[in-house]
C-alpha cells in the first residue's frame, strides 16, 4: 500500500489530539500538530510565533472583516509585501500539508487539513466529538482549572477553530458531517475503540493489495 494522511478536527475537550497520539502508536508513522508550525517556519524563514498566534485563529480585521470568501492560492515570494499576512502563513502550511501527503504516510491535527486535502484520495477525513459536559471534565482535569474556567476556554478555542475553518474553506462550516468521512463521539464507546474503528476503516480504505499510484483525483471521481 502507498502513503496515506489521516486528518484529525476536533473539539476542545474531545480528546482528538489523544486519539491522534494513540493512533500514531498503533500505526507507527508520525503525528504532526505544532510540529508543523516549526517545520513551516522552518521552511520559509517565517519566526514560528507567526505561525504559532495564526494556529488555527484569526487575527486582527480578519476576525471582524469575516466574509468566508478567502481563497486560499499559491505561496508568494519574501520579498513582496504580504509575505507575512495570515492568507500567506495559511498558504505555507498548506503546501507543507500536500507535501506531507505526497511523500509519507501520517496523522495531522486540525490546520484544515481536510480541506486541503479534499482532492487526494489518500487521504481520511475524521471528526472527534463529545458532549459539552465530558469536554468540561476533560479540560478540568488536563488543565487543573476551575468548571467556569474551562467552559470559557472550550467556547474561546472552539470558536476560534469554527472561524478560522470557516475562513479559510470559503465558507464551510466546521462541524458540517458532509465534510469528513466520519465523526466519532469519543465519550460513546472511549478513545481505545475511536482508534480501533479508524484504523479499520483505513483497512477498507486503503487494502493492502490497492494501488495508490494516482494520489490526486477529483473530487467528481466515483471513488471517493
Amino acid at each position: 500500500m502507498g502513503n496515506y494522511v489521516i486528518t484529525i478536527a476536533r473539539s476542545f475537550g474531545s480528546g482528538g489530539k489523544e486519539i491522534a497520539l494513540m493512533l500514531s502508536e498503533r500505526l507507527s508513522i508520525p503525528c504532526y500538530d505544532r510540529e508543523l508550525l516549526t517545520m513551516a517556519s522552518q521552511k520559509s524563514g517565517i519566526d514560528e510565533s507567526v505561525f504559532v498566534e495564526t494556529d488555527e485563529k484569526l487575527r486582527g480585521q480578519n476576525i471582524s472583516n469575516f466574509l468566508g470568501k478567502i481563497p486560499y492560492s499559491n505561496v508568494i515570494e519574501a520579498h513582496e509585501k504580504d509575505f507575512v499576512s495570515d492568507i500567506n502563513v495559511f498558504n505555507i502550511q498548506a503546501e507543507l500539508i500536500r507535501s506531507l501527503a505526497k511523500t509519507e504516510s501520517c496523522i495531522i491535527v486540525g490546520k484544515c487539513a481536510d480541506f486541503i486535502l479534499q482532492e487526494y484520495n489518500n487521504a481520511i477525513s475524521i471528526f472527534v466529538e463529545a458532549p459539552h459536559e465530558v469536554c468540561v471534565l476533560t479540560v478540568q482535569n488536563k488543565m487543573h482549572v476551575t468548571r467556569d474556567r474551562a467552559e470559557q476556554l472550550i467556547r474561546r478555542t472552539d470558536r476560534y477553530r469554527s472561524g478560522y475553518y470557516h475562513y479559510y474553506t470559503c465558507g464551510k462550516e466546521w462541524k458540517d458531517p458532509d465534510n469528513y468521512d466520519m465523526l466519532l463521539n469519543s465519550a460513546r464507546i472511549g478513545r481505545e475503540r475511536c482508534v480501533e474503528l479508524i484504523c479499520e476503516y483505513k483497512d477498507l480504505r486503503f487494502p493492502a493489495a490497492g494501488s495508490s499510484d494516482h494520489i490526486l483525483q477529483q473530487v467528481s471521481n466515483p471513488e471517493l
